[in-house]
């Protein structure tokens, strides 16, 4: 299994989040979103430029920032 940063998945990977590299803050405010280690997403797009990254959470469809997406580590199916 492949493990990279959630903005390096091309659009329609699904993976499963094996790690947030992030502060307690942000780690709060993923797992109110629905997205915690052992969470299956799928990354339907992104913006060139270090644009917003669009991901879809169990029946959520949601936006991420980029620094925020760069954290979230996943591992691909």
């Amino acid at each position: 299994m492949k493990r990279l940063p959630l903005t390096q998945m091309k659009t329609g990977q699904k993976g499963k989040v094996v790690a947030i590299n992030a502060g307690l803050d942000l780690q709060n405010r993923l797992l109110s979103q629905g997205i915690y280690v052992g969470r299956e997403i799928t990354k339907l797009s992104h913006f060139a430029l270090r644009g917003p990254v669009t991901i879809k959470v169990g029946r959520t469809v949601m936006a991420l920032g980029y620094g925020m997406a760069h954290k979230i580590t996943v591992e691909l199916e």
